[in-house]
């Protein structure tokens, strides 16, 4: 296998001699697709076979026994990090951020532990993407933290992902630092990743995604559907957090499709086309299932961008039940009602998305201006690493983007009046604001594209701060 080395162009002294100034170029990055092929279903199977082995992973049980519950499960992980860090020369750092809570379904000061791998960017390391899955398992009694809870597909799945994730990616180098999140306490009311979005917080992260992934490896569905060809893949429309400063900008000025996750969400869409997986996205936009919730909300409360993966149909038998059998009908999440060729197809998506936005540009911040014209002006602020940049418009009824173009000099040649100061931007003859909604993406020097950042109030893939206000008269 060819290991993706990003490297750097090196500095001589003057006086070096000539051959020694002659630097090779950078090799190719490796596609993304052929780091997504990488991904193994067979080491999925063992993953989620060795977490269904701990009994229950409960957050309420035992968090020192060494075979069974929370403890023992999130021992086991940290262990599997670690194993893969020696593998890349200690490339993962490992870190166990956690809180003491208590709460309506943890009615004892409880110990809620994540385990995170981080793999630093080697040009880029504050900005960030995340892939997260929750550990924590439950039966019906949420409060239960006896009884056996394989947890097989909720979420040991998503469990599995992430953990592949970390050992398939950890094999290359990226500009852009990837956290791998295995979260506790979801099933106890998104604890893990309340933790998870205070502790990027806490660090000054540019998180560009966090892709959550929760119930992602069954096909068939308790009514007897199956669907192994798609993927729903969750995403809010206008972003939760600052909805009350934005709420009269977004009403006159658009906005209520365009949150930084909707356009995550088209981004993914256009990249499961491009692999050719025989998977599809299947674009759901409500933040997740109806009246329920997922780690990924507690991301979104804190303004970062984040959607929820999770399978086309679900199986309500096989989730929050006890073991057992009624009228000659199975309930309990087990490891023998997975697909685990469909579970491969989601997390080899994931691997490709994490390695494509890994080595994507910043996003950048787009303005529009066109009020009472027949023209439309972009305005954005040039964006570190970008080589180029697209325009994108779709009409406002419209799903995904439908116009583009593609700019290279707009940061030198101002095609603006007036110019931008220090700035970027693009002027749209004949198109009328009024009709459209208008994004920019930028492009890396090696050609990857950033989603779309909408040039709407609330649009910025970065956690919402209001405008100050205007100065006194």
């Amino acid at each position: 296998m060819k290991h993706l080395i990003l490297l750097a162009a090196a500095a001589f002294p003057v006086a070096a001699p000539a051959l020694a100034q002659r630097s090779r170029p950078a090799p190719a990055p490796v596609p993304a697709r052929q780091i997504a092929d990488d991904v193994s279903g067979q080491s999925l199977r063992a993953m989620v076979e060795r977490l269904v082995s701990f009994g229950t992973r409960h957050t309420l049980s035992s968090q020192t026994d060494p075979r069974r519950g929370i403890g023992a499960s999130l021992r086991w992980t940290e262990a599997e990090f670690r194993r893969y860090s020696r593998a890349c020369g200690n490339c993962l750092q490992i870190a166990t951020p956690s809180d003491t809570v208590t709460g309506r379904r943890v009615p004892t000061p409880t110990l809620i532990k994540n385990v995170f791998a981080i793999q630093r960017g080697t040009s880029e390391p504050n900005r960030v993407v995340i892939i997260s899955g929750h550990i924590d398992s439950r039966v019906t009694d949420v409060l239960d933290a006896t009884k056996d809870a394989p947890g097989a597909n909720d979420d040991g799945s998503g469990t599995a992902a992430t953990i592949e994730a970390a050992r398939v990616l950890s094999r290359y180098k990226f500009p852009t630092t990837i956290v791998y999140a295995v979260l506790s306490g979801e099933e106890q009311g998104l604890l893990g990743g309340k933790i998870m979005a205070d502790y990027a917080k806490a660090q000054g992260w540019e998180v560009i995604a966090n892709l959550n992934n929760d119930i992602i490896g069954n096909s068939c569905g308790s009514d007897g559907k199956c669907d192994a060809d798609h993927v729903r893949v969750f995403s809010e429309g206008p972003r939760w957090q600052g909805r009350e400063d934005l709420a009269a900008r977004q009403r006159s000025l658009g906005g209520e499709n365009d949150s930084p996750s909707r356009n995550l969400s088209r981004w993914l869409d256009d990249l499961a086309d491009d692999l050719s997986l025989g998977l599809d996205v299947r674009q759901i936009w409500r933040n997740d299932r109806f009246g329920r919730g997922g780690d990924h909300t507690e991301m979104l409360n804190a303004g970062y961008p984040a959607i929820r993966f999770s399978v086309a149909v679900e199986n309500y038998n096989h989730q929050h039940q006890d073991l057992r059998v009624e009228n000659g009908i199975e309930y309990g999440d087990t490891i023998d009602k997975m697909d685990f060729a469909y579970l491969t197809k989601v997390v080899k998506l994931n691997v490709a998305a994490l390695a494509a936005l890994a080595r994507t540009a910043g996003v950048p911040e787009p303005t529009v201006e066109g009020a009472v014209s027949t023209d439309t002006t972009l305005k954005w602020q040039p964006v570190r690493g970008a080589q180029a940049y697209v325009v994108r418009w779709r009409p406002t009824d419209a799903t995904n983007w439908e116009d583009s173009v593609r700019l290279t000099d707009p940061c030198v040649i101002l095609p603006t009046d007036p110019p931008v100061d220090g700035g970027c931007g693009h002027v749209l003859k004949g198109v009328r604001v009024d009709d459209s909604v208008f994004g920019v993406s930028s492009v890396s020097a090696d050609g990857h594209e950033s989603p779309v950042a909408s040039a709407v109030p609330g649009g910025a893939f970065r956690p919402y701060t209001p405008p100050p206000p205007p100065p006194a008269q």
